[in-house]
């Protein structure tokens, strides 16, 4: 009985399961992490297999890869990487245009989009919020309106994008608004694009404003001249932060240095 209960028991036991001796088992290997600090680094040294890899990266963590060392910075910072990246979450086929700021990309949610809305006699805030399903409040705060009356001085709004489903396999074009104050992908539901040369100048011209804005910014938080200040924005490729933070590493490897 006894053998029979035995072979039972062997029958019932699952034939691929490990055998674990504790006595003589080593312990697990620790995880494996990749940093400049430790030789693991050098497995991502090819620029193939460290586009692979990064572009399966969100936004934000795109833009942390690219602080890590000169070789993921020029790959995270690459242009199609970039626009993958922002357009991923919802399939946008193309997105047109330059922004600003290579900050514009960190943020892929669906405030980065918006409809462009051509006004025409008998458009209200309260009609458009209507056909679009979004809120008056909604409208009014993305065109920076205080009130309904700010309709008549514009010739188009921008429309928030509630449903991700307008945004699968469509073209987006980077503007922007001169009224709304902010930089967005805008669709054109119609199938086109911005067709008013006025409106491409107008958005140009908002953008060379803003970067002296953001030179002279830059230059005053450094205590340098203006050619200083638009070098290390043109390395950080238009980021201030990053252009600060490499201009006060530069800085502190030259007091050391000088000190030695």
């Amino acid at each position: 009985m006894a053998c029979c209960c035995k072979e039972r028991e062997l029958e019932s036991t699952d034939l691929f399961t490990p055998l674990s001796f504790p006595d003589i088992a080593s312990p697990s290997p620790p995880p494996l992490t990749l940093s400049p600090m430790n030789s693991n680094f050098t497995a991502l040294s090819s620029g193939d297999l460290l586009q692979s890899i990064l572009e399966r990266l969100p936004p934000r963590d795109l833009a942390r890869s690219a602080c890590v060392c000169r070789l993921w910075r020029a790959v995270a910072s690459d242009r199609a990487m970039l626009e993958r990246a922002f357009s991923g979450p919802w399939g946008v086929k193309r997105v047109v245009g330059t922004p600003s700021s290579t900050a514009f990309w960190r943020c892929s949610s669906l405030t980065r989009f918006a409809i462009s809305h051509r006004l025409s006699r008998g458009d209200t805030v309260a009609g458009l919020a209507l056909k679009y399903s979004v809120q008056v409040m909604e409208i009014k705060r993305l065109n920076n309106m205080m009130s309904d009356h700010g309709i008549y001085s514009r010739q188009r709004l921008l429309i928030p994008i509630t449903k991700p489903e307008l945004l699968s396999g469509a073209t987006c074009y980077i503007e922007l608004d001169e009224h709304a104050k902010r930089e967005v992908a805008v669709l054109y539901v119609d199938g086109g694009g911005p067709s008013n040369e006025s409106d491409c100048q107008a958005g140009i011209n908002i953008k060379d404003r803003r970067k002296k804005r953001i030179l002279e910014s830059v230059r005053r938080s450094l205590h340098v001249d203006d050619g200083t200040a638009e070098y290390y924005l043109s390395a950080a490729n238009g980021d201030p932060r990053a252009a600060m933070m490499q201009y006060s590493e530069d800085l502190r490897w030259e007091q050391q240095n000088t000190h030695m």
